[in-house]
C-alpha cells in the first residue's frame, strides 16, 4: 500500500499540527493523568476545533471522514504530547452502539454533549467472579411498568467516579441461555441507587472503580435494541473499541519512545549523557523499531478496515507487543536513573513522570485482555491451532 497521505490528508494533517501548536504550546511532561476538569475543558477545545468524531457521520456531529483521518489525528496528538479528549469511552464505546442501536431520540440525547465533553461516560461489563465472560454477568434487571429495575454490581469501570452515564449489560431473562438472557441499558450514575467505589491502584489514582446497583429504576426507553439483543449489542461496542485501539495504542507508544529518546540525550552532572552507552542506544533502539513495527501492522489492519468495513484480528498482536513494550520502555527510563529513580518530593526526575508510567504499565498486560488471554486468541483464531483446552 502507499504509506504517503494523499492531498487532502496531508491538509488535515498540516491544519491539526498548526492548530496543536497554537493551542497546546510544549507543556511540563508529568506524572499522573491530569487535573479531570482541565482534560474536560481541552476535550471541549478538540470539539469545537472539529477533531472529535471525525469518523462518526455528519449528522450525528461527526465530520464523516474515512479512518485514515482518525489514525493521522492520533499520530500528530502523540508527535504533540498532548492528551486526547476524557471521554474515550463515550468516543470510541458508547457513541457509535447508540449510533448503531439507538432511537433518534436517544441519538439527539447523548450525541453532542457525548462529544463535547459535556457528559462523561463508563462502562459495565466485567463483574466479579465472571472475569472476562461477558456472558456469566449475573446484575439483573427486571421490568416494573415503566422501569427496569437493576440490582447488581459491575467493577474495572474506568471513570465511574466521574461519569454521567453507563453501557451496561444486565441479565433481563434468567431462564434463557445464557448469551440469549441479556440485555443493554443506558443507566443515568446519578440516579438513586447507584453507589460508585474507586479502586485505588499502586500509582494512587481511582483509575478503576467498582459500581453497585440497588433497586435502581431505568427508564424503559433507555434499553438499545431490544430485550435479548445485549450480547450484540455488546459486540458492536467491542468491535468499535477494538478497531481503533491499535493506533491509539502504537501514537501512545509512539509518545513514550519520543519522551525516552529525550530523556537519554541529557546530559547528567557529570556532563555525560545516557546516550553516550552503547548499550544504552541498543535498548532504546530496540523500542523504537517495535513502535515501527506496530505502525506498520496498524497500517495492514487499517487496510482491512478500508476495504471491509471490520477490523481484522491484527489488533490482538498490536496490544500484546504494545503492553509488554511500554513496560520494557518504562522500565528502561527508570534504570537511566539509577538509584536517583527511588528519590520522591521535590527532587524527583521529571516530575515523577517515568515513575508514574513505569508503575501504570504493570498494569498494560492485564487491562483489555491479559497477554495469556491474547495469546490463546492469536494462536487459535489467527493461527489456527487447537484450543488450549
Amino acid at each position: 500500500m502507499d504509506f504517503h497521505d494523499t492531498q487532502e490528508e496531508a491538509a488535515f494533517r498540516a491544519e491539526l499540527r498548526s492548530w496543536l501548536s497554537e493551542h497546546w504550546a510544549g507543556r511540563p511532561s508529568e506524572g499522573g493523568r491530569g487535573d479531570f476538569d482541565t482534560l474536560r475543558r481541552w476535550g471541549g477545545e478538540l470539539y469545537d476545533a472539529g477533531y472529535v468524531g471525525l469518523t462518526w457521520p455528519a449528522e450525528y456531529g461527526g465530520r464523516g471522514l474515512s479512518p485514515t483521518y482518525q489514525a493521522i489525528y492520533l499520530e500528530e496528538m502523540s508527535r504533540a504530547n498532548a492528551p486526547g479528549h476524557p471521554g474515550v469511552i463515550g468516543l470510541n464505546m458508547a457513541g457509535p452502539t447508540i449510533i448503531a442501536w439507538g432511537t433518534e431520540e436517544q441519538k439527539q440525547r447523548y450525541l453532542k454533549p457525548l462529544l463535547n465533553g459535556a457528559e462523561i461516560w463508563c462502562q459495565g461489563f466485567s463483574e466479579p467472579g465472571s472475569g472476562s465472560d461477558l456472558a456469566a454477568g449475573r446484575t439483573s434487571a427486571v421490568l416494573d411498568g415503566d422501569h427496569w429495575v437493576v440490582n447488581g454490581q459491575k467493577v474495572w469501570s474506568s471513570y465511574a467516579h466521574k461519569a454521567d452515564f453507563c453501557i451496561l449489560v444486565v441479565r433481563t431473562d434468567p431462564s434463557a441461555p445464557k448469551h440469549a438472557g441479556l440485555s443493554y441499558l443506558i443507566v443515568d450514575m446519578h440516579a438513586p441507587g447507584v453507589t460508585v467505589r474507586p479502586l485505588h491502584q499502586i500509582t494512587g489514582d481511582p483509575e478503576f472503580n467498582e459500581i453497585f446497583f440497588d433497586d435502581v429504576r431505568v427508564p424503559r426507553s433507555s434499553i438499545l435494541g431490544s430485550p435479548g439483543d445485549g450480547w450484540k449489542v455488546a459486540m458492536t461496542t467491542l468491535l468499535h473499541e477494538r478497531g481503533t485501539l491499535g493506533f491509539a495504542l502504537s501514537a501512545e507508544l509512539e509518545r513514550m519512545v519520543n519522551q525516552l529518546i529525550k530523556l537519554v540525550k541529557e546530559p547528567a552532572p557529570d556532563g555525560r549523557r545516557p546516550a553516550d552507552d552503547p548499550v544504552i542506544r541498543d535498548a532504546v533502539a530496540r523500542e523504537w523499531i517495535e513502535m515501527q513495527s506496530l505502525r506498520f501492522t496498524n497500517y495492514r489492519s487499517l487496510t482491512t478496515l478500508l476495504e471491509t468495513g471490520i477490523p481484522g484480528p491484527e489488533g490482538s498482536g498490536v496490544k500484546l507487543a504494545w503492553s509488554e513494550a511500554n513496560q520494557r520502555l518504562t522500565s528502561l527510563a527508570q534504570s537511566v536513573f539509577g538509584l536517583h529513580a527511588q528519590v520522591t518530593g521535590d527532587e524527583v526526575p521529571w516530575n515523577g513522570f517515568w515513575q508514574y508510567w513505569q508503575l501504570r504499565s504493570r498494569g498494560n498486560t492485564i487491562e483489555a485482555g491479559t497477554s495469556e488471554i491474547l495469546r490463546n486468541i492469536i494462536a487459535e483464531r489467527v493461527l489456527g491451532l487447537p484450543k488450549g483446552r
